[in-house]
This record gives structure tokens, C-alpha cells and sequence, in this order.
């Protein structure tokens, strides 16, 4: 049996005056879809968003949305001028029987519900937005980069939130390891054109690869056939003109064919150069405590740092991740230890507050006027890695077009913007880079880029990133923030990291001698029985179990109130069924995570 549609578009087009954004667009997404919309920053994602939100019209077409399906779709830039705090967004034109979902969320996503709309960051306006949605629970949720200004832990809450949700979603995001978790379908925006896979972003690359070498393939066999027809016409066109004139038409309009055909879209042209070479020992800290008031940062940390180490640092926002980077590099003294910087850094920052950007600069502005960058005496060439070369050309290298050149800044979108930041770094020679949040806003292709680039850089990189996948890909080394002045170094990235962490949780061994406690993990690995997948479980059903507890409390303390019944029968029993639901949940879930630790214990 079909499932139901909850919305459909048919011939959209759309135009921003000047090239068509989308001709005769169409899509329907059902209940029961999870889908990954994907696509190169600029190809029109969070507008299809926007088309399908009903928050942009299309210069024809229809949007179809049936009786009874709500929409809901995730602000980017939610406007809160008429509110006083961020939970009187989150809760307004909400029902009171779904207050609880949004202190939920406001708990996993760490805002406070009673944080001055004034003074709140856009990543807090952005995470009560967030919750407002998950409250208000559509039909079908319309999610753009919800994973930005969230932390790891953040991020975890919303996936496994999302993964037990019985609402459809479209998600826009530059996270592989979200999409890959939550998707089931995906929608890929290339050339204007929006195709569909019924199979989740994990199968995205295989998929956009094949499509590529099928069209490379049509396209050589195209161009053999013009070739070949085009011979004929100059050697037999003379003997046989009026019985092959129709012979000649068709070789017109496979040159239009040809000529139609929309060349793909180029990536960034990124490359980095070390320079002269650092000395061995980059950095050598040892024994570093800080702390700030009651917030303790470091307690008795040591850390050396070498030629070409990759090391990540990870931990939840506020724990201190951007203060070490300071404290490591001599920016912020620490209240005892030492650190000491080897010779000949040649130190490249990509900032997470992009405080490098002067927003009423134009693009050709801001690298001219660089004084790490400006060629003396002129105004239209820069210095790339000791090069000069015109501002121009290089800013078209990572794809901005010639009329973005004199464009302020502030008209950037957030991957235009980390693009320019990445142009105005790489035009450096470094041997150290420092990376605090390079991949918000940026595009799978470019962060496949930047990956790559990275991978082949001579120097040393020290980072920060809430992207696992990019961490895993990246990091030769994690400190791990863990709060309390708990700052451990794993080997390896962010899966590399979970697994050992677990492990040392189970086995209590974070006192033994490094021998010791790499034999005990070889005999727990040796004797346990259960998969990896399962010992996933065995981590997360316990916050699972925690979340519903806190659910069933504030349903039965909502139901605990006189006359609730008498006044509002309809919300009592709506809340009612919502609490014998959660009350099943739990019962399964602390089952499943009995049977696990059984297993587990043998």
C-alpha cells in the first residue's frame, strides 16, 4: 500500500532575477520519510527548504499539502523581538499538555529557558527554535543544519531524540555522522535539477559517483557521434545535399544537445604550504591547572606535541576547549605548569568567531588589505604562499563568482564566509595551523577537500570540531574535556576515542600502570560476546531510561492537577495516552538493557 504524501511540489520554478534557481522542480515526500537533502553550498537547499515550508513562493508551480498534515520548519535566524526570554518563544502557540517536550529539548540542547532574549547568542536563539519545533512535534519537520552551535553531547541528544520520533523529516546538514545515523531517503539538489535515492546518505557518495561516470560516459559517446557526423558532413555533404539534409539538422541539434548539457561545478582549488620546517617538539606543556572561579579547566595536564601530530580537542561548549588552545599556544597564562613552544612556528588560525572577517569589507578588500597578504604598492594583487597572484583569479579558485568581488562581507552566507577564511589562511605558509571550528556551513565536497588538503600538509594541526566524522578522518590524537579539570589524551579520533573510553569505564582501570590496563582491555575484548553495535546500546539505553523517567515525572505531575479532568478533557486525555506510551517504552528499554548486561556478565 502508497503512503500517504505530506506534501508535494509540481513544476516549481524559481528565479532570484537572474539565473533560474529551479525549473519544473518537483517532489513529494511521505509519511515515514527521514530524508538527507543534500547538495554544494549555493545549489539552493535551504531555499527548496524554504519553498517547502511556504516561506518562499515560487514563481510558478504548486505546493500541495493535505488536510490535517502540519509543517513545521527550523528557523535559522528565528525573530524573537516580541518575547522577553527564550522559553517564551519556545513555549508560545504551544499547548500546555506539550510544555514538558520543550523542557526536554531545552535540557539535551542545552539552553535556558530563562536566558534574556537580549543577551542570547544566535546559537541559543537557534537552539530554542530548535525546540520550539521538537515541542510543537509536525507532522513533517523541516530541519536546517540543526547540528550547528551544538556540542557532541548536544548533538547525541537530538540524533537519538529524531531516531525515536515517529515524525517524517528533511534535514539539511554538513554532519555525515547525523545523516548517516537518521536518513532513509535523500534528495541531492545538482544543476538546478533534484534527484531522489531511496536509500540514506550513507550510500550518497557511491551513488553521486555512479551518476557522474554515467553522465561522463553519455557525454564521451556524445561527443564521438558529433565527431563522427561532422566528418561525414564535410566529405559526402556535396554528392547527397537534398536527400541528407534531415542527416544535417540532427547534427545541430546534437551540438545543442551537447551544448546544453551543464558542466559540473569545480571544487575549491585549496592547497597548503608548510614552509621551512618546525622543530621536532612543537609544544611541551606540563602539569597545567586553570581554573576561573568555580569553573576548573585544567588540573595537572601534560602534553607534547611533535612535527605532524593531528590532535583534536573535544568536550561540551563552556567546558574550556578554546582556552586550552590559548594556554597551549602562550595566549592565556595558566595558574601553574609550564609551556614551552618549539622553534620555528609559523602559526595559521582559522577562528570559530570568524573575528578575521571585517563584515563591511568587500571580498577584494578584505585580502588586499591584509597586511600578511597586501603586495606593496599595489591593490589588486596578493601574496599566496609567497607568490604574487591577482585577487581575482584567486578568489575564484574557491568558487567566488567576479560579481561577489566588491559584495560586502555581511551578504556571505556561513559556507561563503568559512571559504574566505580558508582562502585567507591558505594563502599563508604555516607549519601549524589551528583549526576552531573549520567545518560549520561548509559542504561535503569542500570538507572532503579540506580533508584531504589537510592529510598532505607537512606541518602540525591542532583543532577543534564537533563534526565526528571529520574527526575520525583527521585526528591522529583527542584530549578529551571532561569537565571538573579532566583533561585525558586517546589515540585516535572520535570512534577510536568512544571505544576506549567505554572500555576503561567498564573495567574502573583509569589508576592502572598503561601496561596493566592495555592487557585488561585484550582480555575484556577476548571474553566479551556482544558486538560493537550492542555495546553502543549498552552506552546509550541508560540515558534513553533517564529521558523517559523524566518524560513519565513531568506527565504525571501535569495530570496531577485538580479538575484537569473536568476543565480540559481533551488535553487529559492526549497526556494520558502520551504517559501509557513512555511508560511502555520504559519497560522495554530497561529490558533490552537488562538482557545486554547479562550477556555482558556472562
Amino acid at each position: 500500500m502508497a503512503k500517504a504524501p505530506l506534501i508535494q511540489l509540481s513544476n516549481i520554478a524559481l528565479t532570484f532575477g537572474g539565473n533560474p534557481v529551479f525549473t519544473d522542480l518537483g517532489l513529494i515526500i511521505q509519511a515515514g520519510d527521514r530524508v538527507s537533502l543534500v547538495g554544494r553550498n549555493g545549489s539552493g537547499k535551504s531555499t527548496l527548504m524554504k519553498v517547502m515550508a511556504g516561506l518562499v513562493e515560487a514563481d510558478k508551480g504548486s505546493r500541495v499539502i493535505p488536510p490535517g498534515v502540519s509543517v513545521g520548519y527550523m528557523e535559522q535566524e528565528p525573530d524573537l523581538t516580541a518575547y522577553d526570554t527564550l522559553g517564551d518563544y519556545a513555549f508560545s502557540d504551544l499547548d500546555v499538555a506539550d510544555h514538558y517536550k520543550v523542557e526536554i529539548a531545552a535540557e539535551g540542547l542545552k539552553f535556558d529557558p530563562d536566558q534574556l532574549v537580549r543577551t542570547a547568542s544566535g546559537g541559543e536563539r537557534r537552539r530554542a527554535a530548535l525546540a520550539k519545533l521538537l515541542g510543537e512535534s509536525p507532522a513533517l519537520m523541516l530541519l536546517d543544519e540543526p547540528t550547528n552551535h551544538l556540542d557532541i553531547e548536544a548533538i547525541s541528544w537530538l540524533e537519538a531524540s529524531l531516531r525515536e520520533s515517529r515524525n517524517s523529516f528533511v534535514v539539511i546538514s554538513h554532519d555525515r555522522a547525523f545523516l548517516t545515523e537518521l536518513t532513509r531517503a535523500t534528495l541531492w539538489i545538482d544543476r538546478g535539477a533534484v534527484r531522489r535515492s531511496d536509500q540514506g546518505f550513507g550510500s550518497f557518495e557511491s551513488w553521486r559517483d555512479k551518476v557522474w561516470e554515467e553522465e561522463d560516459d553519455q557525454r564521451h559517446k556524445l561527443d564521438r557521434k558529433i565527431k563522427a557526423e561532422a566528418r561525414w558532413a564535410v566529405e559526402g555533404i556535396s554528392a547527397r545535399r537534398k536527400r541528407n539534409m534531415g542527416r544535417i539538422r540532427a547534427l545541430g541539434e546534437l551540438r545543442a544537445e551537447r551544448a546544453s548539457q551543464i558542466k559540473r561545478q569545480t571544487t575549491a582549488a585549496m592547497a597548503l604550504e608548510s614552509g621551512q620546517k618546525s622543530g621536532v617538539k612543537v609544544i611541551e606543556a606540563k602539569d597545567l591547572s586553570l581554573a576561573f572561579g568555580e569553573l576548573e579547566i585544567l588540573n595537572g595536564f601534560s602534553l607534547t606535541i611533535q612535527r605532524q601530530d593531528r590532535i583534536a580537542i573535544v568536550g561540551p561548549n563552556g567546558v574550556g576547549k578554546t582556552t586550552l588552545i590559548k594556554t597551549l599556544l602562550g595566549q592565556q597564562k595558566p595558574d601553574s605548569g609550564t609551556v614551552k613552544l618549539g622553534t620555528n612556528l609559523k602559526i595559521a588560525m582559522f577562528d570559530q568567531g570568524r573575528s578575521q572577517l571585517d563584515p563591511n569589507l568587500s571580498l577584494w578588500e578584505s585580502l588586499t588589505s591584509d597586511p600578511t597578504m597586501a603586495v606593496s604598492g599595489s591593490s589588486d594583487q596578493i601574496m599566496v604562499r609567497g607568490t604574487p597572484k591577482h585577487v581575482v583569479g584567486y578568489l575564484k579558485e574557491f568558487l567566488f563568482a567576479e560579481e561577489q568581488m566588491r559584495a560586502p562581507v555581511r551578504s556571505l552566507s556561513g559556507g561563503e564566509k568559512a571559504r574566505l577564511i580558508l582562502a585567507r589562511l591558505m594563502a599563508q605558509e604555516s607549519n601549524f595551523l589551528i583549526l576552531d571550528e573549520p567545518t560549520n556551513d561548509l559542504d561535503i565536497e569542500t570538507l572532503d577537500l579540506l580533508q584531504d588538503v589537510l592529510g598532505e600538509y607537512d606541518g602540525t594541526v591542532l583543532l577543534v570540531s564537533h563534526d565526528r566524522d571529520f574527526l575520525d578522518r583527521v585526528a591522529t590524537s583527542t584530549i578529551a574535556l571532561e569537565g571538573a579539570g579532566k583533561a585525558i589524551v586517546y589515540a585516535g579520533g572520535w570512534s577510536d576515542y568512544q571505544v576506549q573510553k567505554s572500555m576503561l569505564d567498564n573495567l574502573g582501570t583509569e589508576k592502572l600502570p598503561n601496561n596493566n590496563r592495555i592487557q585488561k582491555l585484550k582480555t575484556k575484548t577476548q571474553n566479551t560476546h556482544i558486538t560493537f553495535t550492542e555495546q553502543h546500546q549498552l552506552k546509550i539505553l541508560p540515558k534513553k531510561i533517564e529521558r523517559l523517567e523524566a518524560e513519565i515525572k513531568k506527565l504525571e505531575e501535569f495530570l496531577s492537577q485538580p479538575d484537569l479532568f473536568r476543565n480540559h478533557p481533551v488535553k487529559f486525555k492526549k497526556a494520558t495516552e502520551v504517559l501509557v506510551e513512555r511508560q511502555e517504552d520504559l519497560a522495554l528499554t530497561e529490558l533490552e538493557w537488562l538482557e545486554l548486561e547479562e550477556k555482558v556478565n556472562g
